[in-house]
């Protein structure tokens, strides 16, 4: 996890931050396989302040399940979530 903390021990200010944290970037996908591992990097990256972006894509690559979910980092002019 980034920044030592636990996903649901964020502080309140961390997912209020203008800018994604360690230099991550405003938009991302991330892809795997459908696994536990997928789902929590997902979760992860829900913990840290991104917000899904559509819907998931999911294919068959003739072995395994492959899965792809976009996320966004919510603009700072959306004003405060909750």
């Amino acid at each position: 996890m980034r920044a030592g903390f636990r996903l649901g021990e964020l502080p309140g200010t961390l997912a209020r931050m203008s800018a994604p944290p360690d230099g991550l970037p405003i938009y991302r996908v991330l892809t795997g396989p459908d696994d536990a591992a997928f789902c929590r990097r997902v979760s992860d990256a829900l913990g840290l302040g991104y917000r899904l972006h559509g819907s998931p894509s999911v294919t068959f690559n003739g072995e395994q399940v492959i899965v792809a979910q976009a996320l966004i980092w919510p603009d700072a002019s959306e004003g405060p979530r909750g």
